[in-house]
Protein backbone atom coordinates (compact mmCIF):
# COMPACT_ATOMS: atom_id res chain seq x y z
CA UNK A 1 0.00 0.00 0.00
CA UNK A 2 2.93 2.36 0.58
CA UNK A 3 3.81 2.21 -3.12
CA UNK A 4 0.25 2.42 -4.43
CA UNK A 5 0.60 6.13 -5.29
CA UNK A 6 3.25 5.53 -7.96
CA UNK A 7 1.42 2.61 -9.61
CA UNK A 8 -0.73 4.86 -11.91
CA UNK A 9 2.53 6.17 -13.42
CA UNK A 10 4.68 3.03 -13.50
CA UNK A 11 2.01 0.61 -14.74
CA UNK A 12 1.17 2.36 -18.06
CA UNK A 13 4.87 3.15 -18.56
CA UNK A 14 5.82 -0.53 -18.34
CA UNK A 15 2.79 -1.60 -20.40
CA UNK A 16 3.58 0.93 -23.14
CA UNK A 17 7.25 -0.08 -23.25
CA UNK A 18 6.31 -3.75 -23.48
CA UNK A 19 3.95 -3.00 -26.36
CA UNK A 20 6.72 -1.25 -28.28
CA UNK A 21 8.94 -4.31 -27.80
CA UNK A 22 6.19 -6.65 -29.01
CA UNK A 23 6.59 -5.32 -32.54
CA UNK A 24 4.17 -4.11 -35.16
CA UNK A 25 2.11 -7.20 -35.94
CA UNK A 26 1.14 -8.56 -32.51
CA UNK A 27 -1.90 -6.33 -32.31
CA UNK A 28 -4.06 -8.75 -30.33
CA UNK A 29 -1.38 -9.16 -27.66
CA UNK A 30 -1.09 -5.38 -27.38
CA UNK A 31 -4.85 -5.03 -27.08
CA UNK A 32 -5.01 -7.63 -24.30
CA UNK A 33 -2.10 -6.04 -22.44
CA UNK A 34 -3.66 -2.58 -22.81
CA UNK A 35 -7.00 -3.79 -21.48
CA UNK A 36 -5.41 -5.48 -18.46
CA UNK A 37 -3.28 -2.41 -17.73
CA UNK A 38 -6.19 0.02 -17.99
CA UNK A 39 -8.47 -2.14 -15.84
CA UNK A 40 -5.72 -2.36 -13.23
CA UNK A 41 -5.32 1.43 -13.38
CA UNK A 42 -9.03 1.84 -12.72
CA UNK A 43 -8.88 -0.48 -9.70
CA UNK A 44 -5.88 1.38 -8.28
CA UNK A 45 -7.55 4.76 -8.86
CA UNK A 46 -10.72 3.63 -7.08
CA UNK A 47 -8.66 2.36 -4.12
CA UNK A 48 -6.81 5.70 -3.93
CA UNK A 49 -10.16 7.50 -4.08
CA UNK A 50 -11.41 5.48 -1.10
CA UNK A 51 -8.21 6.10 0.83
CA UNK A 52 -8.32 9.82 0.08
CA UNK A 53 -11.86 9.99 1.42
CA UNK A 54 -11.04 8.11 4.63
CA UNK A 55 -10.97 10.23 7.80
CA UNK A 56 -7.57 10.20 9.44
CA UNK A 57 -8.93 8.82 12.72
CA UNK A 58 -10.77 5.91 11.08
CA UNK A 59 -8.28 4.63 8.57
CA UNK A 60 -5.34 5.58 6.36
CA UNK A 61 -4.60 9.30 6.09
CA UNK A 62 -6.75 11.23 3.63
CA UNK A 63 -3.65 12.57 1.89
CA UNK A 64 -0.86 10.21 0.88
CA UNK A 65 2.64 11.47 0.08
CA UNK A 66 5.17 9.35 -1.80
CA UNK A 67 8.87 10.25 -1.74
CA UNK A 68 10.70 8.86 -4.76
CA UNK A 69 14.15 7.55 -3.92
CA UNK A 70 13.37 8.17 -0.23
CA UNK A 71 14.67 11.72 -0.59
CA UNK A 72 13.30 14.48 1.67
CA UNK A 73 10.35 16.26 0.11
CA UNK A 74 12.29 19.52 -0.30
CA UNK A 75 14.98 17.89 -2.43
CA UNK A 76 13.39 14.93 -4.20
CA UNK A 77 10.42 14.12 -6.41
CA UNK A 78 7.14 14.09 -4.51
CA UNK A 79 3.86 12.48 -5.50
CA UNK A 80 0.72 13.49 -3.63
CA UNK A 81 -2.62 11.67 -3.77
CA UNK A 82 -5.38 13.79 -2.26
CA UNK A 83 -9.09 13.91 -3.02
CA UNK A 84 -8.72 16.01 -6.17
CA UNK A 85 -5.89 13.93 -7.63
CA UNK A 86 -7.71 10.67 -6.87
CA UNK A 87 -10.90 11.91 -8.55
CA UNK A 88 -8.98 12.91 -11.67
CA UNK A 89 -7.25 9.50 -11.72
CA UNK A 90 -10.62 7.74 -11.69
CA UNK A 91 -11.99 9.94 -14.49
CA UNK A 92 -8.86 9.39 -16.59
CA UNK A 93 -8.99 5.61 -16.13
CA UNK A 94 -12.69 5.45 -16.99
CA UNK A 95 -12.21 7.53 -20.12
CA UNK A 96 -9.15 5.51 -21.12
CA UNK A 97 -11.02 2.23 -20.62
CA UNK A 98 -14.01 3.40 -22.66
CA UNK A 99 -11.83 4.69 -25.52
CA UNK A 100 -9.72 1.53 -25.54
CA UNK A 101 -12.69 -0.87 -25.65
CA UNK A 102 -14.34 1.23 -28.37
CA UNK A 103 -11.16 1.08 -30.46
CA UNK A 104 -11.21 -2.73 -30.53
CA UNK A 105 -13.95 -2.64 -33.17
CA UNK A 106 -11.78 -0.90 -35.79
CA UNK A 107 -9.61 2.04 -34.83
CA UNK A 108 -6.77 0.19 -33.11
CA UNK A 109 -5.97 -1.34 -36.51
CA UNK A 110 -5.49 2.07 -38.15
CA UNK A 111 -1.97 2.55 -36.78
CA UNK A 112 0.79 0.40 -35.37
CA UNK A 113 1.43 2.43 -32.23
CA UNK A 114 -2.11 3.15 -31.04
CA UNK A 115 -1.93 1.02 -27.89
CA UNK A 116 1.47 2.31 -26.67
CA UNK A 117 0.29 5.88 -27.28
CA UNK A 118 -2.80 5.30 -25.14
CA UNK A 119 -0.68 3.94 -22.29
CA UNK A 120 1.82 6.80 -22.46
CA UNK A 121 -1.10 9.24 -22.59
CA UNK A 122 -2.49 7.71 -19.39
CA UNK A 123 0.94 7.86 -17.80
CA UNK A 124 1.33 11.56 -18.56
CA UNK A 125 -2.16 12.39 -17.34
CA UNK A 126 -1.76 10.44 -14.10
CA UNK A 127 1.65 11.95 -13.44
CA UNK A 128 0.35 15.48 -13.95
CA UNK A 129 -2.40 14.87 -11.40
CA UNK A 130 -0.09 13.28 -8.82
CA UNK A 131 3.07 15.37 -8.96
CA UNK A 132 3.89 17.75 -6.15
CA UNK A 133 6.37 20.06 -7.89
CA UNK A 134 6.28 22.34 -10.91
CA UNK A 135 9.20 20.89 -12.83
CA UNK A 136 7.79 17.37 -12.85
CA UNK A 137 4.42 18.84 -13.76
CA UNK A 138 6.18 20.13 -16.88
CA UNK A 139 7.74 16.71 -17.50
CA UNK A 140 4.41 14.90 -17.30
CA UNK A 141 2.76 17.58 -19.41
CA UNK A 142 5.30 16.86 -22.14
CA UNK A 143 4.80 13.10 -21.90
CA UNK A 144 1.06 13.64 -22.12
CA UNK A 145 1.37 16.03 -25.07
CA UNK A 146 3.86 13.85 -26.97
CA UNK A 147 1.41 10.95 -26.83
CA UNK A 148 -1.51 13.22 -27.75
CA UNK A 149 0.29 14.33 -30.93
CA UNK A 150 0.24 10.76 -32.19
CA UNK A 151 -3.34 10.16 -31.09
CA UNK A 152 -4.57 13.38 -32.71
CA UNK A 153 -3.22 12.21 -36.09
CA UNK A 154 -4.07 8.53 -35.60
CA UNK A 155 -5.75 7.21 -38.73
CA UNK A 156 -3.96 9.54 -41.13
CA UNK A 157 -5.89 11.76 -43.56
CA UNK A 158 -5.15 15.28 -44.75
CA UNK A 159 -7.52 16.96 -42.28
CA UNK A 160 -6.00 15.15 -39.28
CA UNK A 161 -2.44 15.93 -40.31
CA UNK A 162 -3.22 19.62 -40.89
CA UNK A 163 -5.07 20.01 -37.59
CA UNK A 164 -2.45 17.92 -35.80
CA UNK A 165 0.40 20.14 -36.99
CA UNK A 166 -1.46 23.22 -35.75
CA UNK A 167 -2.08 21.45 -32.45
CA UNK A 168 1.62 20.59 -32.10
CA UNK A 169 2.74 24.16 -32.86
CA UNK A 170 0.34 25.66 -30.31
CA UNK A 171 1.34 23.26 -27.57
CA UNK A 172 5.07 23.67 -28.22
CA UNK A 173 4.55 27.40 -27.71
CA UNK A 174 2.65 26.70 -24.49
CA UNK A 175 5.49 24.45 -23.31
CA UNK A 176 8.00 27.23 -23.91
CA UNK A 177 5.85 29.61 -21.85
CA UNK A 178 5.61 26.93 -19.17
CA UNK A 179 9.41 26.78 -18.90
CA UNK A 180 9.75 30.56 -18.82
CA UNK A 181 7.14 30.88 -16.08
CA UNK A 182 8.72 28.12 -13.99
CA UNK A 183 12.17 29.72 -14.39
CA UNK A 184 10.91 33.12 -13.20
CA UNK A 185 9.20 31.61 -10.18
CA UNK A 186 12.29 29.59 -9.28
CA UNK A 187 14.47 32.70 -9.60
CA UNK A 188 12.32 34.47 -7.01
CA UNK A 189 11.34 31.68 -4.63
CA UNK A 190 14.28 29.28 -4.92
CA UNK A 191 12.06 26.18 -5.01
CA UNK A 192 9.60 24.42 -7.30
CA UNK A 193 7.99 22.20 -4.67
CA UNK A 194 4.35 23.32 -4.58
CA UNK A 195 3.96 23.00 -0.82
CA UNK A 196 7.25 24.80 -0.19
CA UNK A 197 6.21 27.54 -2.60
CA UNK A 198 3.02 28.03 -0.61
CA UNK A 199 5.08 28.79 2.50
CA UNK A 200 7.62 31.04 0.75
CA UNK A 201 5.39 33.23 -1.40
CA UNK A 202 3.91 35.22 1.51
CA UNK A 203 7.49 36.08 2.54
CA UNK A 204 8.65 37.25 -0.90
CA UNK A 205 10.26 40.70 -0.66
CA UNK A 206 8.17 43.53 -2.08
CA UNK A 207 10.80 44.36 -4.71
CA UNK A 208 10.56 40.78 -6.05
CA UNK A 209 6.78 40.54 -6.23
CA UNK A 210 6.61 41.97 -9.75
CA UNK A 211 8.90 39.20 -11.00
CA UNK A 212 6.85 36.59 -9.11
CA UNK A 213 3.63 37.89 -10.61
CA UNK A 214 5.18 37.96 -14.08
CA UNK A 215 6.26 34.34 -13.73
CA UNK A 216 2.84 33.32 -12.44
CA UNK A 217 1.14 35.17 -15.30
CA UNK A 218 3.31 33.48 -17.95
CA UNK A 219 2.73 30.11 -16.30
CA UNK A 220 -0.98 30.84 -16.19
CA UNK A 221 -1.06 31.60 -19.91
CA UNK A 222 0.54 28.20 -20.59
CA UNK A 223 -2.12 26.47 -18.49
CA UNK A 224 -4.94 28.48 -20.05
CA UNK A 225 -3.80 27.55 -23.56
CA UNK A 226 -4.17 23.92 -22.56
CA UNK A 227 -7.50 24.72 -20.87
CA UNK A 228 -8.64 26.36 -24.15
CA UNK A 229 -9.68 29.67 -22.59
CA UNK A 230 -10.73 32.33 -25.09
CA UNK A 231 -8.90 33.63 -27.13
CA UNK A 232 -6.33 30.87 -26.61
CA UNK A 233 -8.55 27.90 -27.44
CA UNK A 234 -9.14 28.39 -31.16
CA UNK A 235 -7.19 25.19 -31.91
CA UNK A 236 -9.47 22.85 -29.97
CA UNK A 237 -12.69 22.39 -32.03
CA UNK A 238 -10.89 21.61 -35.27
CA UNK A 239 -8.37 19.24 -33.69
CA UNK A 240 -10.99 17.26 -31.81
CA UNK A 241 -13.45 17.25 -34.69
CA UNK A 242 -11.11 15.47 -37.10
CA UNK A 243 -9.54 13.06 -34.58
CA UNK A 244 -10.70 9.45 -34.51
CA UNK A 245 -13.51 8.74 -32.07
CA UNK A 246 -11.48 6.97 -29.35
CA UNK A 247 -8.66 9.50 -29.66
CA UNK A 248 -11.05 12.45 -29.37
CA UNK A 249 -12.74 10.90 -26.34
CA UNK A 250 -9.41 10.47 -24.55
CA UNK A 251 -8.07 13.85 -25.67
CA UNK A 252 -11.17 15.59 -24.33
CA UNK A 253 -9.79 15.39 -20.80
CA UNK A 254 -6.59 17.25 -21.79
CA UNK A 255 -8.31 20.61 -21.49
CA UNK A 256 -9.28 19.64 -17.95
CA UNK A 257 -5.60 19.12 -17.12
CA UNK A 258 -5.09 22.84 -17.69
CA UNK A 259 -8.13 23.56 -15.50
CA UNK A 260 -6.75 21.20 -12.85
CA UNK A 261 -3.38 23.00 -12.84
CA UNK A 262 -5.06 26.39 -12.48
CA UNK A 263 -7.30 25.14 -9.68
CA UNK A 264 -4.46 23.46 -7.80
CA UNK A 265 -1.84 26.19 -8.08
CA UNK A 266 -4.04 29.29 -7.85
CA UNK A 267 -5.64 28.21 -4.58
CA UNK A 268 -2.38 26.80 -3.19
CA UNK A 269 -0.06 29.68 -4.09
CA UNK A 270 -2.43 32.65 -4.27
CA UNK A 271 -5.10 31.72 -1.77
CA UNK A 272 -6.13 33.67 1.30
CA UNK A 273 -2.83 32.97 3.07
CA UNK A 274 -0.63 34.35 0.27
CA UNK A 275 -0.31 37.81 1.78
CA UNK A 276 -0.13 40.74 -0.60
CA UNK A 277 -0.46 38.54 -3.69
CA UNK A 278 -3.60 36.74 -2.47
CA UNK A 279 -6.19 36.40 -5.22
CA UNK A 280 -3.71 37.32 -7.95
CA UNK A 281 -5.30 36.74 -11.36
CA UNK A 282 -8.74 35.83 -10.02
CA UNK A 283 -10.49 38.59 -11.95
CA UNK A 284 -8.83 37.46 -15.17
CA UNK A 285 -9.92 33.87 -14.54
CA UNK A 286 -13.52 34.94 -14.06
CA UNK A 287 -13.53 37.28 -17.07
CA UNK A 288 -11.74 34.77 -19.29
CA UNK A 289 -14.10 32.01 -18.22
CA UNK A 290 -17.14 34.13 -19.06
CA UNK A 291 -15.67 35.03 -22.46
CA UNK A 292 -14.98 31.34 -23.14
CA UNK A 293 -18.55 30.41 -22.25
CA UNK A 294 -19.82 33.10 -24.64
CA UNK A 295 -17.49 32.00 -27.44
CA UNK A 296 -18.32 28.33 -26.91
CA UNK A 297 -22.05 29.04 -26.85
CA UNK A 298 -21.84 30.93 -30.14
CA UNK A 299 -19.83 28.04 -31.62
CA UNK A 300 -22.45 25.56 -30.38
CA UNK A 301 -25.20 27.47 -32.18
CA UNK A 302 -23.16 28.15 -35.32
CA UNK A 303 -21.82 24.70 -36.11
CA UNK A 304 -23.64 22.25 -38.36
CA UNK A 305 -21.15 19.43 -37.80
CA UNK A 306 -21.69 17.10 -34.87
CA UNK A 307 -17.98 16.61 -34.14
CA UNK A 308 -17.41 20.37 -34.01
CA UNK A 309 -20.45 20.62 -31.77
CA UNK A 310 -18.73 18.28 -29.32
CA UNK A 311 -15.58 20.43 -29.49
CA UNK A 312 -17.65 23.54 -28.78
CA UNK A 313 -19.14 21.77 -25.75
CA UNK A 314 -15.58 21.23 -24.48
CA UNK A 315 -15.03 25.00 -24.72
CA UNK A 316 -18.22 25.72 -22.79
CA UNK A 317 -17.26 23.26 -20.05
CA UNK A 318 -13.75 24.72 -19.73
CA UNK A 319 -15.12 28.25 -19.55
CA UNK A 320 -17.64 27.23 -16.91
CA UNK A 321 -14.96 25.67 -14.73
CA UNK A 322 -12.56 28.61 -15.07
CA UNK A 323 -15.26 31.16 -14.26
CA UNK A 324 -16.41 29.13 -11.26
CA UNK A 325 -12.85 28.90 -9.95
CA UNK A 326 -12.41 32.64 -10.46
CA UNK A 327 -15.25 33.42 -8.06
CA UNK A 328 -13.10 32.20 -5.17
CA UNK A 329 -16.13 30.73 -3.36
CA UNK A 330 -15.77 27.31 -1.72
CA UNK A 331 -19.35 26.26 -2.43
CA UNK A 332 -19.07 27.24 -6.10
CA UNK A 333 -15.83 25.26 -6.38
CA UNK A 334 -17.60 22.19 -4.99
CA UNK A 335 -20.32 22.47 -7.61
CA UNK A 336 -17.68 23.02 -10.29
CA UNK A 337 -15.95 19.78 -9.33
CA UNK A 338 -19.20 17.85 -9.75
CA UNK A 339 -19.66 19.61 -13.11
CA UNK A 340 -16.13 18.62 -14.09
CA UNK A 341 -16.78 14.94 -13.42
CA UNK A 342 -20.14 15.01 -15.15
CA UNK A 343 -18.95 16.90 -18.24
CA UNK A 344 -15.85 14.73 -18.72
CA UNK A 345 -17.97 11.58 -18.77
CA UNK A 346 -20.68 13.07 -21.02
CA UNK A 347 -18.30 14.62 -23.55
CA UNK A 348 -16.28 11.40 -23.77
CA UNK A 349 -19.49 9.47 -24.44
CA UNK A 350 -20.59 12.06 -27.02
CA UNK A 351 -17.36 11.78 -29.03
CA UNK A 352 -17.74 7.99 -29.16
CA UNK A 353 -21.43 8.23 -30.01
CA UNK A 354 -20.88 10.61 -32.92
CA UNK A 355 -19.10 7.98 -35.00
CA UNK A 356 -21.90 5.48 -34.42
CA UNK A 357 -24.59 8.00 -35.38
CA UNK A 358 -22.77 9.18 -38.50
CA UNK A 359 -21.78 5.70 -39.67
CA UNK A 360 -23.09 5.09 -43.15
CA UNK A 361 -23.48 8.79 -43.86
CA UNK A 362 -21.26 10.26 -46.54
CA UNK A 363 -18.87 12.13 -44.23
CA UNK A 364 -18.19 9.12 -42.04
CA UNK A 365 -17.75 6.87 -45.04
CA UNK A 366 -15.19 9.25 -46.52
CA UNK A 367 -13.14 9.31 -43.34
CA UNK A 368 -13.10 5.53 -43.09
CA UNK A 369 -12.20 5.21 -46.77
CA UNK A 370 -9.20 7.51 -46.33
CA UNK A 371 -8.08 5.56 -43.28
CA UNK A 372 -8.33 2.18 -44.99
CA UNK A 373 -6.57 3.43 -48.12
CA UNK A 374 -3.74 5.00 -46.10
CA UNK A 375 -3.00 1.75 -44.26
CA UNK A 376 -3.73 -0.68 -47.08
CA UNK A 377 -6.44 -2.62 -45.30
CA UNK A 378 -9.14 -2.26 -47.88
CA UNK A 379 -9.53 -4.88 -50.56
CA UNK A 380 -8.87 -8.11 -48.70
CA UNK A 381 -10.93 -7.34 -45.61
CA UNK A 382 -14.62 -6.91 -45.00
CA UNK A 383 -15.97 -3.36 -45.17
CA UNK A 384 -15.57 -1.39 -41.97
CA UNK A 385 -19.34 -0.88 -41.76
CA UNK A 386 -19.77 -4.62 -41.11
CA UNK A 387 -18.01 -4.61 -37.73
CA UNK A 388 -19.55 -6.99 -35.22
CA UNK A 389 -23.20 -8.00 -35.03
CA UNK A 390 -25.72 -5.22 -35.23
CA UNK A 391 -27.59 -4.75 -31.97
CA UNK A 392 -31.41 -4.69 -32.12
CA UNK A 393 -33.26 -1.37 -32.01
CA UNK A 394 -30.10 0.44 -33.05
CA UNK A 395 -31.65 3.82 -33.77
CA UNK A 396 -33.62 3.79 -30.52
CA UNK A 397 -30.48 3.06 -28.50
CA UNK A 398 -28.48 5.71 -30.33
CA UNK A 399 -31.31 8.21 -29.90
CA UNK A 400 -31.58 7.56 -26.16
CA UNK A 401 -27.82 7.85 -25.77
CA UNK A 402 -27.83 11.12 -27.70
CA UNK A 403 -30.60 12.44 -25.47
CA UNK A 404 -28.62 11.48 -22.37
CA UNK A 405 -25.55 13.36 -23.63
CA UNK A 406 -27.70 16.37 -24.49
CA UNK A 407 -29.33 16.49 -21.05
CA UNK A 408 -26.02 16.29 -19.20
CA UNK A 409 -24.16 18.80 -21.38
CA UNK A 410 -27.03 21.29 -21.37
CA UNK A 411 -27.52 20.97 -17.62
CA UNK A 412 -31.15 19.92 -17.90
CA UNK A 413 -32.95 17.86 -15.25
CA UNK A 414 -32.89 15.19 -14.06
CA UNK A 415 -29.29 14.15 -14.76
CA UNK A 416 -26.03 15.15 -13.07
CA UNK A 417 -25.35 18.14 -15.32
CA UNK A 418 -28.40 19.91 -13.88
CA UNK A 419 -27.40 19.11 -10.29
CA UNK A 420 -23.87 20.40 -10.91
CA UNK A 421 -25.09 23.68 -12.42
CA UNK A 422 -27.59 24.11 -9.61
CA UNK A 423 -24.80 23.53 -7.08
CA UNK A 424 -22.82 26.33 -8.73
CA UNK A 425 -25.77 28.70 -9.06
CA UNK A 426 -27.14 28.39 -5.52
CA UNK A 427 -24.19 29.99 -3.67
CA UNK A 428 -24.22 32.94 -6.07
CA UNK A 429 -27.74 34.03 -5.16
CA UNK A 430 -28.45 36.14 -2.06
CA UNK A 431 -29.73 33.96 0.74
CA UNK A 432 -31.04 35.87 3.71
CA UNK A 433 -30.61 32.91 6.01
CA UNK A 434 -26.91 32.80 5.22
CA UNK A 435 -26.50 36.56 5.51
CA UNK A 436 -25.97 36.98 1.79
CA UNK A 437 -28.85 39.37 1.24
CA UNK A 438 -27.33 42.45 2.82
CA UNK A 439 -24.80 43.23 0.15
CA UNK A 440 -26.68 41.68 -2.72
CA UNK A 441 -25.10 39.69 -5.51
CA UNK A 442 -22.07 41.22 -7.21
CA UNK A 443 -22.29 42.04 -10.90
CA UNK A 444 -19.76 39.31 -11.73
CA UNK A 445 -21.95 36.73 -10.01
CA UNK A 446 -24.97 37.87 -12.02
CA UNK A 447 -22.85 37.59 -15.17
CA UNK A 448 -21.88 34.02 -14.29
CA UNK A 449 -25.48 33.10 -13.49
CA UNK A 450 -26.60 34.48 -16.85
CA UNK A 451 -23.74 32.71 -18.67
CA UNK A 452 -24.58 29.32 -17.12
CA UNK A 453 -28.27 29.65 -18.01
CA UNK A 454 -27.74 30.98 -21.54
CA UNK A 455 -25.03 28.46 -22.38
CA UNK A 456 -27.39 25.69 -21.31
CA UNK A 457 -30.10 27.18 -23.50
CA UNK A 458 -27.72 27.37 -26.47
CA UNK A 459 -26.74 23.74 -25.97
CA UNK A 460 -30.39 22.67 -25.78
CA UNK A 461 -31.18 24.48 -29.05
CA UNK A 462 -28.16 23.02 -30.84
CA UNK A 463 -28.77 19.49 -29.57
CA UNK A 464 -32.47 19.56 -30.47
CA UNK A 465 -31.65 20.83 -33.96
CA UNK A 466 -28.99 18.17 -34.44
CA UNK A 467 -31.23 15.44 -33.07
CA UNK A 468 -34.08 16.37 -35.38
CA UNK A 469 -31.82 16.46 -38.42
CA UNK A 470 -30.21 13.15 -37.51
CA UNK A 471 -33.02 10.98 -36.18
CA UNK A 472 -36.24 12.49 -37.56
CA UNK A 473 -35.46 14.33 -40.79
CA UNK A 474 -32.95 11.86 -42.27
CA UNK A 475 -33.95 10.96 -45.82
CA UNK A 476 -31.59 8.07 -46.59
CA UNK A 477 -33.11 5.68 -44.01
CA UNK A 478 -29.76 3.94 -43.45
CA UNK A 479 -29.55 2.14 -40.12
CA UNK A 480 -25.91 1.86 -39.05
CA UNK A 481 -24.48 -1.44 -37.89
CA UNK A 482 -23.33 -0.96 -34.31
CA UNK A 483 -21.55 -3.65 -32.38
CA UNK A 484 -22.01 -4.30 -28.68
CA UNK A 485 -18.33 -3.56 -28.09
CA UNK A 486 -18.91 -0.05 -29.45
CA UNK A 487 -22.11 0.90 -27.65
CA UNK A 488 -21.01 -0.61 -24.32
CA UNK A 489 -18.41 2.15 -23.57
CA UNK A 490 -21.00 4.84 -24.35
CA UNK A 491 -23.49 3.14 -22.04
CA UNK A 492 -20.83 2.86 -19.32
CA UNK A 493 -20.01 6.58 -19.35
CA UNK A 494 -23.67 7.64 -19.43
CA UNK A 495 -24.58 5.18 -16.68
CA UNK A 496 -21.90 6.80 -14.53
CA UNK A 497 -23.63 10.15 -15.11
CA UNK A 498 -26.84 8.49 -13.91
CA UNK A 499 -24.88 7.16 -10.94
CA UNK A 500 -23.75 10.68 -10.09
CA UNK A 501 -27.41 11.70 -10.19
CA UNK A 502 -28.65 8.89 -7.96
CA UNK A 503 -25.72 9.28 -5.59
CA UNK A 504 -25.69 13.07 -5.71
CA UNK A 505 -25.59 13.36 -1.91
CA UNK A 506 -22.38 11.39 -1.31
CA UNK A 507 -20.88 12.82 -4.52
CA UNK A 508 -21.49 16.42 -3.39
CA UNK A 509 -20.14 15.62 0.07
CA UNK A 510 -16.94 14.43 -1.57
CA UNK A 511 -16.75 17.46 -3.85
CA UNK A 512 -17.35 19.92 -1.03
CA UNK A 513 -14.71 18.24 1.12
CA UNK A 514 -12.34 18.50 -1.84
CA UNK A 515 -13.19 22.17 -2.29
CA UNK A 516 -12.57 22.93 1.39
CA UNK A 517 -9.18 21.21 1.26
CA UNK A 518 -8.24 23.24 -1.83
CA UNK A 519 -9.28 26.58 -0.35
CA UNK A 520 -7.59 25.75 2.97
CA UNK A 521 -4.41 23.93 1.86
CA UNK A 522 -2.68 23.90 5.25
CA UNK A 523 -3.10 20.13 5.59
CA UNK A 524 -1.65 19.62 2.10
CA UNK A 525 1.39 21.80 2.86
CA UNK A 526 1.95 20.22 6.28
CA UNK A 527 1.65 16.66 4.98
CA UNK A 528 4.10 17.20 2.11
CA UNK A 529 6.74 19.11 4.07
CA UNK A 530 6.64 16.76 7.04
CA UNK A 531 6.39 13.51 5.09
CA UNK A 532 8.69 11.00 6.84
CA UNK A 533 11.27 9.06 4.89
CA UNK A 534 11.26 5.28 5.07
CA UNK A 535 12.86 4.22 8.34
CA UNK A 536 11.95 7.49 10.06
CA UNK A 537 8.59 6.49 11.45
CA UNK A 538 6.51 6.21 8.26
CA UNK A 539 6.32 4.82 4.74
Amino acid sequence: MDHLVIVPIVLPLLAGAAMVLLGERRRNAKAALGLVSTLALLVVAVVLLQLANSPADEGPPALRVYLLGNWPSLFGIVLVADRLAAMMLVLTSLLGLAALVFSFARWHRAGIHFHPLVQFQLMGLNGAFLTGDLFNLFVFFEVMLAASYGLAMHGSGTARVRAGLHYIAINLTASLLFLIGVSLIYAVAGTLNMADLATRIPRIASQDRALLEAGAAVLGVAFLIKAAMWPLGFWLPTTYAVASAPSAALLSILSKVGVYAVLRLWLLLFGEGAGDVAGFGGTWLLAGGLATIAFGSIAVLATQDMSRLAGACVLVSSGTLLAAIGTGKVAVTGGALLYLASSVLAIGAFFLLIELIERGREVGADVLAVTREAFGEGEEEEPEEEVGVAIPATMAILGMSFMGCALVLAGMPPLSGFLAKFAMLAPLLPLAAAGGGEGGVPAASWALIAALILSGLATVVAMIRTGINTFWAATDGVVPRVGLIEIAPVALLLSLCVGLTVGAGPAMDYMQATAWSLHAPQDYVRAVLSAPRTGEGGG
